[in-house]
């Protein structure tokens, strides 16, 4: 989030007061700012040792860092769905349908190997992408802010949440219909296992940019 250009002079002149950060920051929450906010607006200055307040360089969106966060996050998604889906195979070939086709059995094994492909393919991507994006952030800490970093991060936060509210209310409809087979307690289970590691990864990764932005 840019910072509000009368928020940002606010706290420059605060700072050139010598006026702590904690104190800057409680007044503006009393000012009715929101966090996120006077956080970015804190984070426009560096906490360096200077006469006067010393401006961050602002992070930029470029091309590059656009297609290396959208092939990150789109393996990402590619290898979530295909680790679904090659378990989802081995669960039906552990507990198969009685009511299933012959033709609905016989796809199964050509599945398994779509998924295997999909995994194959997307997620040495996935983790040699990680691997770089991980590197420039280590170097260089304000990529962090990257926007489209954040927007993606949070799309990703929506979708898992929504999966997750989806799969529960799923597994509860069923255990109050009183009928709850082990194949669907198993797929069940394998949705939210993958949905909720994401979703706890990508909840604590946010934190620990607002843990890093406010020290």
């Amino acid at each position: 989030m840019a910072a509000n250009e009368d928020l940002t002079g606010f706290i420059r002149e605060a700072l050139n007061r010598g006026l702590p950060r904690d104190e800057i920051r409680d007044v503006l929450s009393r000012a009715d700012w929101s966090d996120e906010e006077v956080r970015a607006g804190l984070l426009s200055f560096a906490a360096v040792d200077f006469p006067i307040p010393v401006p961050r360089p602002r992070p930029s969106l470029s091309a590059r860092e656009a297609f290396e966060y959208l092939v990150l996050f789109g393996t990402l998604y590619m290898s979530a769905f295909s680790l679904g889906s090659l378990l989802f195979q081995f669960i039906n070939l552990a507990f198969p349908d009685p009511l299933w086709s012959q033709f609905a059995m016989d796809a199964i094994p050509d599945n398994i190997r779509r998924s295997i492909a999909s995994l194959v393919v997307a997620t040495p991507i996935f983790l040699y992408v990680a691997r770089i994006n991980s590197r420039a952030i280590a170097l260089s800490p304000l990529k962090r802010t990257s926007p489209v970093r954040r927007w993606l991060t949070y799309l990703t936060l929506a979708i898992a949440g929504g999966i997750l509210i989806g799969d529960a209310t799923t597994l509860i409809y069923n255990l109050l219909d009183g009928e709850v087979a082990a194949r669907f307690l198993l797929k069940v289970l394998t949705i939210g296992g993958i949905t909720g590691t994401a979703f706890v990864y990508f909840l604590s990764d946010l934190r620990r940019d607002e843990k890093e932005a406010e020290a």
